[in-house]
């Protein structure tokens, strides 16, 4: 399929992994618009709206319990400390308080375990409908949109970014209002207990903002090209990695090497400086919480010998909150940044199922039963770019049962023909017909069920011989399977094999050679028994033996059928009706071989090209 990658706009290939890294001081990618981002993650969060107020809900409890948990501790204290200078303590009151400790920390462990499930849930049903919406997308997306896109960039959007949507989900709704709840009531139970040490604890949250805010700023280009380089070097891997064999084959691994080492050490550098600037801002932060801590301890001891002293339980009390403050201020931080992080790979996501789709079918399209297989060509036009002429006025008419060969040099427009004709593409003027309707006026699966295809480039996927020479007609009885695969010269084959047509083929399709792949997809277009038949250098990959059945085998099977036969090697074709010989997208010459042959012309040069010196 040269001639149409030939035309494409190549995009960036390697892994392009969405979001970026998540967590404080590692900012991942920016969202382009969040407000619009924000708006349609919700939408997808409505129907779980019920579930999320009850986790919500749940997490707010957890938090109170857990958080009155040191106040309450305090009153054990206070109570020995009332003991002590008494000479009387009050075991009741201590156990009973013990107790209740006991119980907030449970309560609060049991309300967090149920939130952390239902979050869990929530996140597990909103990803489930984002993948299940983009695999329906990509049904209806058109073949232009997988030539522009990589593969790799699709599949990026597909997986990191949802399970990135997912992460956040499962531990961003609860940490959310759990880090807020926590935040304002350590600040109200503080207050209840000194109004001048929590001026102090208070007083540290302006410094725990600065800093988090300058090393995220400083961190956020330094990231940013970490997460460049290590899609290079993944890519870059990929790429070695499956053309090892020609790799080994020029001697080239030293220069791999020395490739990779020098994306390697820009890796190493760029990741350094993030990684630094990560790694001190827990530091710092606990620099900052430690000098208000000292700071509470200093005025809390002042507040112990007070004419009213404060009693050591609350100074302890206080201690715990005051230490506990800083946390919930940093997961804050870290979920602020990790929902732009997010909201980012929701863009992605939402460019995907934004796309432009393939045109929709007509509303009353036109029956095919009983459709004969002439085709014809009248005045098309078209062109993969706007700025790049490809296919300008093309007339063909092919009658039910001719056999049509379509040859050129490469680039020259033969596979465009095949992919205009199963509406792969849409025409920029004139029409085809197929049997005199017009196939803008057919449904796409009515109008492609009238070909059976076989590719230069094979695809197989892993399952059983059985299952992949079937996959066109999934009913087929065992014989018609056998049948195709007697037709095709692969029988012989598939009974060598210990399972036969119950042999797993595997990932990748390696445990079966390049001409046995062949076979099975030619056995898989003679069991879908088409109309009209497309061979794009079908016997490219068997040896010269095995072809001269298949063509025989072919030329049964093409008995009134009509087909199209893309060929490099000319001597395949002699017999076709009609030879269609194509340059720069037009039809230069068009006969059979003799015809072409006497005239002395493009195809007389580009067959006797094949067969200098013989």
């Amino acid at each position: 399929m040269e001639d149409r990658k030939d035309r494409i706009e190549k995009k960036p290939q390697g892994p392009m992994g969405g979001g970026g890294p998540m967590g404080l001081g590692r900012p991942g990618e920016k969202a382009k618009d969040f407000k619009s981002g924000f708006r349609r993650l919700l939408k997808y969060l409505r129907p779980e709206l019920p579930i999320i107020a009850i986790m919500l809900g749940l997490a707010v409890c957890s938090s109170a319990f857990n958080i009155l948990g040191p106040k309450t501790l305090g009153n054990i204290t206070n109570e020995l400390q009332r003991g002590i200078r008494s000479g009387s303590m009050d075991m009741n009151y201590i156990i009973r308080t013990a107790v209740e400790v006991g119980a907030l920390y449970f309560v609060s462990a049991a309300f967090s375990m149920i939130a952390s499930f239902l979050s869990a849930s929530v996140a597990q049903k909103v990803v489930y409908r984002m993948r299940r919406d983009i695999k329906e997308k990509m049904t209806r997306l058109p073949v232009k949109y997988y030539d522009e896109n990589s593969i790799g960039n699709l599949l990026s959007r597909i997986t990191n970014d949802v399970d990135t949507i997912y992460n956040t989900l499962q531990q961003s709704l609860t940490q959310s209002i759990s880090s807020v709840t926590t935040i304002l009531g350590i600040v109200i139970m503080m207050l209840t207990i000194s109004g001048y040490m929590t001026l102090i604890t208070l007083g540290t949250l302006p410094l725990f903002m600065v800093i988090t805010m300058f090393i995220a700023r400083k961190s956020q280009k330094r990231f940013a090209a970490q997460q460049k380089k290590l899609g290079e070097l993944n890519g870059y891997i990929e790429e070695v990695f499956a053309g090892q064999k020609i790799v080994k084959l020029y001697g080239t691994e030293q220069e791999c090497e020395k490739s990779f080492d020098k994306i390697n050490e820009q890796l190493y550098e760029a990741g350094r400086g993030a990684q630094f600037l990560a790694g001190i801002i827990m530091p710092a932060l606990q620099f900052v919480n430690s000098l208000g801590y000292v700071g509470v301890c200093v005025v809390g001891s002042i507040l112990a010998g007070a004419p009213r002293p404060l009693g050591i339980g609350d100074i302890q009390a206080f201690l715990q909150y005051s230490n506990q403050f800083s946390q919930p201020i940093m997961q804050t931080a870290n979920i602020a940044n990790t929902i732009q992080s997010t909201i980012a790979a929701a863009e992605r996501v939402f460019e995907v199922l934004d796309s432009e789709e393939q045109v929709e079918d007509v509303k009353n399209p036109a029956s095919i039963d009983g459709i004969a297989s002439s085709v014809a060509f009248e005045n098309v036009c078209f062109s993969y770019l706007d700025n790049v002429k490809l296919i300008e006025n093309m007339n063909i008419k092919v009658a039910p049962g001719d056999r049509i060969a379509i040859v050129g040099p490469t680039g020259a427009g033969k596979t465009t023909m095949v992919n205009l004709l199963m509406r792969f593409y849409e025409l920029k003027g004139g029409r085809i017909t197929v049997g005199g309707l017009d196939i803008a006026d057919m449904k796409r699966e009515d109008l492609r069920s009238l070909f059976g295809m076989v590719l230069q480039d094979t695809w197989l996927f892993s399952g059983t011989i059985r299952e992949n020479i079937a996959y066109g007609r999934p009913d087929a009885t065992d014989e018609e399977i056998w049948q195709a695969a007697r037709d095709a010269h692969v029988d012989h084959f598939i009974s060598t094999l210990p399972d036969g047509m119950n042999t797993m083929l595997n990932e990748g399709v390696t445990n079966i050679s390049q001409g046995q792949k062949q076979l099975l997809t030619i056995a898989r277009a003679i069991l879908s028994d088409p109309k009209i038949l497309i061979l794009d250098e079908a016997t490219s990959s068997v040896d010269t033996r095995t072809e001269a059945y298949i063509q025989n085998a072919m030329t049964a099977m093409m008995k009134d059928k009509t087909s199209f036969i893309i060929a490099h090697r000319l001597s395949t074709i002699k017999n076709a009706d009609l030879i269609l010989v194509m340059n720069n997208g037009t039809i230069i010459e068009q006969g059979s071989h003799s015809e072409l042959i006497a005239k002395g012309g493009f195809y007389y040069e580009l067959y006797n090209s094949q067969f200098a010196g013989v």
